[in-house]
């Protein structure tokens, strides 16, 4: 299992609020850390009120173990830094307004 594996995973993962871009092309993934069979995640939401919290890492935590069943998944959130639209690489947010039309 590789870091790249992990975030291929987590770009199949959506924000039940926010469906037009995966969580970790929103930028709710601060961080991957892959060691063995250990992953590490550093993610935030998209505000500290997110009502769909326990759902995305519920999300996060199935389709990982689903691939890699004998994994030790650790989640940390943080809110710092705040999450903000600016965290969404500019190809991505002209992804949304074409998603839009």
């Amino acid at each position: 299992m590789k870091r790249e594996n992990i975030i291929d995973i987590l770009k199949t993962i959506y924000d039940p609020e926010i469906p037009i871009l995966d969580i970790y092309d929103m930028g709710i993934i601060y961080n991957v850390k892959v060691d063995n069979n250990k992953v590490d995640i550093l993610m935030t939401f998209t505000s500290p009120q997110c009502p769909m919290w326990d759902m995305i890492i519920e999300m996060v935590n199935n389709s990982i173990k689903e691939r890699f069943s004998d994994v030790i998944i650790n989640i940390e959130i943080t809110f710092d830094p705040v999450w903000s639209p600016d965290m969404i690489k500019d190809e991505d947010i002209k992804q949304m307004f074409v998603w839009e039309m």
